[in-house]
């Protein structure tokens, strides 16, 4: 802080200004936000992706389904047709070779065996078939009311 009190009596030169030149101060910060302005390299937002050549295919297949039921006393039904283990096991090795694996839905009734359902379920992933569904499995809730 500079305070002007005026000249000493008896002085003959001319007041002398004690204030700071900023000029040269400014014009070099500003020589240096030009410098770093033009340094700090672009900002790209681009992503490089490589993107398959060609056109879709027009169709997609869906994957055909397959009803294996389970009736009360076990027997076990493949689309309605009665089958026994031994012809699950064929229709299941047939069904591994096809390009696209069709969806096996598994209803077995509440009164059926677990041991023939878990034949169904271990004869599917023994063959590989890995898109398999328990339909109907609400029949075995007790009671409960769902919140």
């Amino acid at each position: 802080m500079v305070m002007d009190i005026g000249p000493e009596p008896g002085w003959d030169e001319p007041e002398l200004l004690m204030d700071s030149n900023t000029t040269p101060l400014i014009d070099v910060m500003l020589v240096l936000l030009v410098m770093l302005i033009i340094t700090i390299p672009i900002q790209l937002y681009a992503v490089n992706m490589n993107l398959p050549v060609g056109m879709p295919p027009s169709t997609i297949l869906k994957p055909q389904k397959i009803d294996i039921s389970i009736d009360p006393q076990s027997v076990m039904s493949w689309q309605g047709d009665l089958v026994d283990g031994a012809e699950l096991e064929i229709r299941m090795s047939a069904l591994a070779l096809m390009p696209v694996q069709p969806e096996i839905h598994i209803r077995p009734h509440r009164k059926s065996s677990y041991a023939t359902f878990a034949n169904v379920r271990a004869t599917s992933e023994r063959q590989g078939l890995n898109k398999v569904a328990v339909i109907g499995s609400e029949q075995y809730a007790t009671g409960t009311k769902a919140l």
